[in-house]
């Protein structure tokens, strides 16, 4: 296992969710960012080594890296390498065993069948045979982490999938363009109504009870209606530090898919 060296497009939540499984699996990982990631679960993502340098989620270490030869360095010390690498040049370098796209942009960024043995996409804008060759469903509910060898993932409706019975009300938006600003920190309680962020001088109040489970990076320019903050309404702390079910099973998805496809080859 320690043989197959993977790469991740993307270390938000879900991106981290499937290396935690695949590192806990003995592969060996590598993880490709934008130079200003946006990610809003912080706590629980790789992306932030982007600008911090360094971050551990639930002992998955990761360090951001300029280069290759770097990169190597760090896998062999037992680190995932964090690349801020847009157009993923370095997969031509690395030539992993497999390529996971979990950017979950909703729609193929140019992931392709030939950079890999093995290509994985996460959720809707993937079609096997064509992009990919598996899908990991990524909606919650009955089919969440499954592994679609034909066809592709249920279509994005656009509706948040339902935490502690909440959708969209526990997501937060920024009601204008420009400049984000924070007042509260992951893992704070928050009450309905509470302003807990703002966009130039626009408030961002809460809609509902709980705890904050996620928020964007202060000082990051923001569009009108992007997501910038996450509501837990079940107000438990502690899921807000620790990988979700969602990204486990995800995660769990991508494992299955890499050893199903490799094996056949």
């Amino acid at each position: 296992m320690s043989e197959i060296l993977v790469l991740i497009k993307g270390g938000g939540d879900l991106g981290t969710g499937v290396a935690y499984r695949l590192r806990r699996a003995g592969m060996q990982v590598v993880v490709t960012e934008l130079a200003q990631p946006t990610v809003i679960r912080r706590a629980v993502s790789l992306a932030e080594a982007v600008y911090e340098g360094e971050v551990v989620v639930e002992g998955l270490h990761g360090r951001l890296v300029p280069d290759a030869g770097t990169a190597r360095l760090a896998l062999a010390a037992g680190l995932v390498p964090v690349l801020v690498d847009p157009r993923v040049d370095i997969t031509t370098e690395l030539r992993p065993r497999a390529v996971v796209d979990a950017r979950m942009a909703k729609r193929n960024l140019g992931t392709r069948l030939d950079e890999a043995q093995v290509v994985v996409g996460l959720g809707p804008g993937f079609m096997v045979g064509r992009d990919v060759h598996a899908v990991i469903e990524t909606a919650r509910g009955h089919y969440l982490g499954r592994v679609h060898l034909s066809g592709e993932a249920a279509p994005n409706t656009g509706i948040p999938g339902s935490v502690g019975g909440e959708s969209a009300r526990r997501i937060l938006r920024a009601p204008t363009d420009g400049v984000f600003q924070a007042f509260k920190r992951i893992g704070d309680p928050v009450a309905g109504g509470e302003v807990v962020a703002q966009v130039g001088d626009r408030p961002i109040e809460t809609r509902l009870s709980g705890v904050l489970r996620g928020i964007l990076r202060d000082g990051l320019t923001v569009q009108r209606g992007m997501k910038v903050g996450d509501i837990d309404p079940r107000g438990v702390r502690d899921y807000c530090f620790t990988i979700s079910d969602k990204a486990l099973a995800v995660g769990g998805g991508v494992l299955e898919a890499i050893l199903c496809l490799l094996s056949a080859r």
